[in-house]
């Protein structure tokens, strides 16, 4: 479910026709269909067994989108948090070719955090997720998570590195950029793509990349985080 707020997201599984039939109109065209990949060495399954056990950080739990029942705590250990939940596409800040008012009729040209030169973050080049703002629930900003920090979002058997790079509403959780989620191999288009469930967050705690648009200094610290996460027991 969409719902307007600063960084605006859409929930729902986009369906490929098979090759051997003529592509229907209603088909994912071309350009949408995702190109998996997993990043580092540190595999999905290693990250998803450090998350198995919860210990509740937050005081209360999130929705996944407005209207649905709150059921998604944020849990923590001593050098992350994480939760699991859906992802909806964010597809807000720079315009781009598939992120702007046109294909996204809730599109906003900000996101909370910005690049270093002061522009506001591309979400369809550059991977990243989305924090509930900070409120009763949980304030991220007092568990050592801030713009800039470091995450792993891991979907099946992938591994996506990616950066906090804005907010939503405050009592929704589940969101990450058109890059997140197309190199994660689900489908990104902001209106009908994301995944309605079983994707997990992992933020490392006091982490934080400079400039916020170095992906790739984001991939090295994140796998060198995600080792020492799998590590502690």
């Amino acid at each position: 479910m969409r719902v307007p707020h600063l960084t605006l997201a859409a929930a729902g599984v986009a369906l490929l026709a098979p090759a051997a039939l003529p592509v229907p109109a209603t088909a994912v065209p071309p350009r949408e269909r995702p190109a998996a990949r997993s990043e580092g060495a540190v595999t999905a399954a290693e990250l998803l067994a450090r998350t198995g056990d919860c210990a509740r950080v937050s005081k209360g739990r999130y929705r996944t989108d407005a209207g649905s029942p709150a059921t998604v705590p944020v849990c923590g250990t001593h050098d992350a948090v994480f939760w699991k939940a859906d992802l909806d596409i964010d597809c807000d800040g720079r315009t781009s070719a598939h992120c702007n008012g046109r294909t996204d009729p809730l599109f906003a040209p900000t996101t909370a955090y910005q690049q270093s030169d002061g522009r506001h973050l591309r979400a369809e080049t550059l991977p990243y997720i989305v924090l509930p703002a900070p409120g009763p629930r949980w304030n991220f900003l007092s568990h050592g998570v801030s713009g800039g920090s470091v995450a792993a979002v891991v979907h099946e058997d992938r591994v996506q590195y990616a950066v906090v790079g804005d907010t939503g509403p405050g009592d929704i959780i589940g969101e990450a950029s058109y890059a997140t989620a197309r190199n994660l191999g689900i489908p990104s288009d902001p209106l009908t793509g994301g995944a309605p469930s079983g994707v997990t967050y992992i933020v490392f705690r006091n982490s934080r990349i400079t400039p916020i648009e170095n992906h790739a200094a984001a991939v090295a610290t994140g796998e060198r985080l995600a080792r020492q996460f799998i590590a502690h027991k």
